[in-house]
């Protein structure tokens, strides 16, 4: 194969929730791309050794990094300058599910508190900390992981959606912003993918998440993988989108665009129909 061209190449980023799923997926992608990466999540063995297994240490770094504490996401943003000199992309890819219970009254005030703290209020701190050091250099790429929920409803539990809802907006209102200042925002969201975030969150195998994926997909031949979603991002970490800002860019094969309920429950009661014919003969 001819050598993949380095669309990264001298860009130093930082992927919050960079050791696994998504994060990790990206991480990958970027450093074949050039771009030197520091992976911050709070999964300290598996981050420590994926790094490790993805280059030296003048290339990919693991930093510690709660991005509900704004002392964690400080350092991370200080580390890249200190070590590479440099931040050109901050992504923030940190979220959580929480609890799946889709009702409103059985759901759970602290887990709604919690979803918003690391989905909303650890976006915002990446991208403050991000600004802080892009602002003097008049450039500089932040991007968000969202969700299909922040474009469709009633498939997600509500603290979830609207924390996905809340992250399109926050980079709607910085795209304004830090547009003064030559740097783009966007946001990636992402489809239902079977990562480890959704199977720990529905508590199914693995095998039987990717059979409900494959009979709801719009788009068949395959299912939405987390390299993906990675592509995405380093399109829009790269100068080949360098008029791309305030974007929500959907990566679902379609699954939003369309409702099929109406199709879903009309096949259901002409099969009812059917089989009660069949019944009475």
């Amino acid at each position: 194969m001819a050598p993949i061209t380095q669309r990264l190449q001298g860009k130093v980023a930082i992927i919050t929730g960079g050791a696994s799923g998504i994060g990790a997926a990206t991480a990958k992608l970027f450093v074949e791309h050039g771009a030197k990466v520091i992976v911050a999540d709070v999964q300290d063995e598996i981050g420590q050794s994926f790094c490790k297994a993805l280059g030296p240490n003048d290339t990919v770094l693991y930093a510690r990094c709660d991005v509900t504490l704004d002392s964690d996401v400080k350092d991370v943003v200080d580390m890249a300058v200190s070590k590479f000199g440099r931040l050109d992309i901050m992504y923030n890819n940190a979220g959580i599910v929480g609890a799946v219970d889709p009702t409103t009254l059985g759901s759970d005030d602290e887990n709604f508190k919690r979803v918003f703290e690391v989905n909303v209020y650890g976006a915002f701190l990446g991208a403050k900390h991000a600004a802080r050091v892009m602002i003097p250099t008049k450039k500089g790429v932040i991007l968000f992981t969202a969700s299909v929920a922040s474009v469709i409803a009633g498939e997600s539990p509500h603290a979830y959606t609207v924390s996905k809802h809340a992250v399109v907006g926050l980079m709607k209102n910085l795209c304004v912003e830090l547009g003064q200042h030559g740097i783009r925002v966007n946001c990636i969201s992402p489809g239902a993918i079977t990562t480890p975030l959704l199977n720990n969150a529905l508590k199914i195998d693995k095998s039987v998440v990717d059979g409900v994926l494959r009979a709801s997909s719009v788009l068949k031949g395959g299912l939405i993988e987390v390299e993906d979603i990675a592509e995405a991002v380093v399109y829009l970490s790269s100068d080949e989108s360098r008029f791309v800002s305030g974007v929500n860019l959907v990566v679902d094969g379609g699954y939003s665009t369309t409702n099929l309920s109406f199709t879903s429950a009309l096949k259901n009661a002409m099969t009812q129909t059917t089989n009660g014919y069949a019944h009475h003969l």
